[in-house]
């Protein structure tokens, strides 16, 4: 009896022990890895996940643009035997690439797609790109010389010669006097250099003042008449002194005449309009064109001759003054009229207006010893 029962412990025992080895058909086995490579992270994509049990299927590929990875075969389900065929791995790119990185680089269909692994701490391939764009676009350019009209360049480079503008405000009872001094002693300062003209001022301005421009071939030649004149000693006595308690202020301005102008005097006698127009910063580079334009539009209705236009060297600068002569103040007036209904006069003053500043005009009177009359 006791044997009988010794059996069929053992018989429950090795039958315990083969129900609990056999595997469980009820549990299903876990998902097979995608194989494959990991992607490559773009400028704006970000890193791609490392291979788990939560990567998107076949199915998420698909939907994304790749192809879908065949089914797993039954041994791989089982987890035994041999792997099926590896898929075949799909690239992901991203929906809008940046420009920066837009360019493709065209690879040898042979060579491997594998780039070798970065030194620690060196910079990606995508930083580098970057960095060399960037200094591509802030490198320093070169402009190419350009060619402008402009005051600043014409004879004067080549002659030298400059006027220079001599304005002096008199004491109002001292006007008079002032005048006949020099009409008397003007032969002595005349023998040194050329008087262009000498004015007193009649409307515009200050009054009381006088206005006269000297001629010279270049500075070094105005140096020895400043030191001839000064050693004249009937000049100083006569003149100079005499005149100095006279005058509350002097001014002097260096011009050049413009390029396209040339000094012209008129054939008989009149009265003269100096126009000072001061405009924008820039030089004549910038206004020189329109400026000459507006100038010309003037001359063409022929009620007024253009006796010189000049530009400041030294005084304020970007600062023109333009001389015209007339017969009267009253032709003057009635050409004035005469170019408000011209249009081309009117089409070219409003051009030149844009880069005006600043203008003031003057009548002036010549006086009887001035060269200009």
């Amino acid at each position: 009896m006791v044997l009988l029962k010794n059996k069929q412990t053992k018989k429950q025992g090795i039958h315990s022990r083969r129900k609990s080895e056999a595997p469980a058909l009820h549990t299903p086995p876990p998902p097979p890895r995608r194989p494959g490579r990991a992607l490559r992270a773009s400028p704006r994509s970000s890193p791609a996940p490392s291979p788990s049990a939560d990567a998107p299927g076949p199915q998420d590929a698909s939907l994304r643009g790749g192809a879908a990875a065949p089914p797993a075969s039954g041994a791989e389900r089982s987890g035994g035997g041999a792997r099926g065929p590896e898929a075949r791995p799909c690239r992901l790119r991203p929906a809008a690439p940046s420009p920066l990185f837009s360019r493709r680089v065209r690879r040898n269909p042979g060579a491997p797609e594998s780039r070798p692994a970065a030194l620690p701490g060196a910079p990606s391939h995508a930083m580098l790109v970057l960095r060399s764009r960037l200094a591509a676009a802030l490198a320093a350019r070169t402009l190419a010389p350009q060619l402008c009209s402009s005051f600043a360049t014409g004879p004067r480079q080549y002659d030298g010669t400059f006027y220079e503008f001599r304005t002096y405000c008199l004491k109002p009872s001292k006007m008079n006097e002032f005048l006949e001094n020099v009409k008397k002693n003007i032969h002595l300062r005349t023998a040194q250099s050329e008087l262009v003209g000498f004015w007193s001022v009649e409307f515009g301005g200050q009054m009381n003042k006088v206005f006269h421009i000297w001629k010279y071939d270049n500075f070094a030649h105005r140096t020895e008449v400043r030191k001839a004149v000064a050693k004249n000693k009937e000049w100083q006595q006569q003149c100079v002194i005499p005149n100095l308690a006279l005058i509350d202020e002097q001014e002097t301005e260096i011009t050049y005449l413009v390029p396209w102008c040339k000094l012209e005097k008129p054939t008989k006698e009149g009265v003269y309009e100096l126009v000072i127009f001061q405009l924008k910063p820039g030089g004549p580079a910038l206004w020189g064109d329109a400026f000459k334009r507006a100038i010309n539009a003037h001359v063409d209705l022929g009620y007024s001759k253009l006796v010189g236009v000049f530009h400041t060297e030294y005084g304020a600068l970007n600062r023109v003054h333009v001389l015209w002569w007339n017969e009267s103040a009253d032709s003057r007036a009635a050409g004035r009229h005469q170019s408000h209904e011209d249009p081309r006069v009117v089409a070219a003053v409003r051009e030149s207006v844009n880069y005006l500043v600043s203008q003031q005009n003057m009548l002036l009177i010549p006086t009887s010893f001035s060269p200009l009359k």
